[in-house]
């Protein structure tokens, strides 16, 4: 447990390469099975989704997220997706991408020749201001610092929803858990606030928010506020949080790949203006965010939990027990990928027919595949692109890089980095 709690991602992969692809972790009070053959990831994602649900962590999320996509099950999670869906389909995603753009040129614009920030910090801030403006159209800039302090608290404190017996701790009047109820709160008065505002207005402004208050059933149900909230408050914890991680890794992963570095930015540089219709011209800024997905993959970790008795790999599950897959291990296994530790961006470029297609799922897979995956590699690729035009970043030096595995994997100590002045371009 210590050397779990100390670094999850490490612990697995030296368990999956001790013991092979199939390993039993009993630990304090739970049968986990971790499995890392992609074989098996289909099985539990795909071909037998139907005999798993989610695991504890996202069934305790439930005491901040609700029944959002993340944590729903069965005919609520399938009326739910099928209500979102649409604000994600192409035609939609034209429109953000003109905004993924535009902040991204903003952001630009703040920075100076020589400084020193703290990426990790400044993809947050990004993200967060795009996941409002395009999904909820509103600007939350004024409340950035307070939100994130919120959401860094939530995280920081979920190590404790997930003890045993979380559910009565939750109750006392702890220190801890009050932090964690008092974040909880100032999340849900920015959530309730749009809500009322977009209720308010009663149309339909091309964003998510709209299409939630708008959408119904074929018996013409629609959505509660809190069955609003609960959706609201999952894609922005899910769109921001996730996309800033892997924005971080990549340009943590090019400035130790001067070569890769330049690459991009000869592509970027030639792609001309930037939009949902320039990204089949930016192939490898494609396999760069493709390439950090791999190797530092948010969610590090994917859990489900036994229905019935089932069967994965030849290994016999029993009802109740928890199923752990993890993208970190399985996408850095030397058997799907040549140099798996390196970063080699350009074996995106052509297909690998030998490779299981579930050797790669940094978005989960099957029903539940994530809704916004779409939406997240235009935005990786849309704002790595714009950035790249302006500037390039390199690691302070003697400032740290470890990983920091929660719900998603961070830098432990944040990424300081000094911006460099590429050329003024004329977007």
């Amino acid at each position: 447990m210590p050397a779990l709690r100390n670094d999850a991602p490490a612990f697995l992969q030296r368990m999956a390469r001790q013991y092979g692809d199939v390993v039993y972790l009993p630990t304090a009070g739970q049968q986990v099975y971790f499995f890392s053959h992609p074989d098996a990831v289909r099985d539990v994602l795909v071909t037998q989704q139907h005999k798993f649900k989610k695991s504890r962590m996202l069934e305790r999320a439930r005491v901040l997220l609700g029944d959002g996509l993340l944590t729903s099950e069965g005919a609520l999670h399938l009326r739910q997706r099928r209500l979102v869906q649409p604000a994600f389909h192409r035609d939609r995603l034209a429109g953000y991408a003109a905004t993924m753009v535009q902040r991204a040129q903003a952001a630009c614009e703040r920075w100076q020749p020589g400084q020193t920030i703290d990426m990790s910090q400044e993809m947050m801030h990004l993200t967060m201001d795009l996941v409002s403006r395009t999904l909820f159209s509103a600007e939350v800039e004024a409340e950035a610092d307070e939100i994130a302090d919120a959401l860094n608290g939530v995280f920081g404190l979920f190590d404790m929803i997930l003890l045993p017996f979380s559910e009565y701790l939750e109750k006392l009047p702890l220190p801890a858990m009050r932090r964690f109820h008092a974040a909880r709160a100032r999340l849900d008065a920015t959530i309730y606030r749009l809500i009322a505002e977009h209720r308010a207005r009663g149309v339909d402004q091309g964003d998510l928010l709209s299409m939630l208050l708008l959408a119904q059933d074929e018996d013409t149900t629609g959505m509660s506020d809190t069955q609003v909230r609960d959706e609201v408050l999952t894609l922005f914890l899910a769109g921001h949080e996730t996309t800033a991680n892997a924005l971080t890794w990549a340009w943590y992963l090019l400035s130790q790949n001067p070569q890769a570095a330049a690459r991009m930015h000869a592509e970027v540089d030639q792609a001309g203006a930037l939009s949902m219709d320039s990204l089949p011209a930016l192939p490898y800024t494609g396999a760069v965010f493709s390439e950090a997905l791999r190797l530092f993959p948010p969610a590090w970790a994917i859990g489900r939990r036994a229905l019935e008795d089932v069967e994965i790999s030849g290994c016999a599950v029993p009802k109740g027990c928890v199923v752990l897959l993890s993208p970190y291990v399985t996408h850095r296994d030397p058997r799907w990928f040549a140099e798996a530790e390196s970063f080699q961006p350009e074996r995106w470029l052509t297909p690998d027919d030998s490779r299981p297609k579930s050797a790669y799922f940094p978005f989960g897979g099957g029903a539940r595949v994530c809704i916004g995956e779409r939406f997240a590699g235009a935005e990786g690729v849309l704002l790595l692109a714009t950035i790249a035009r302006r500037w390039s970043f390199a690691l302070l030096p003697g400032h740290p890089v470890e990983r920091k595995a929660q719900i998603t994997l961070r830098p432990k100590f944040g990424m300081k980095m000094t911006i460099s002045a590429r050329k003024k371009y004329v977007y």
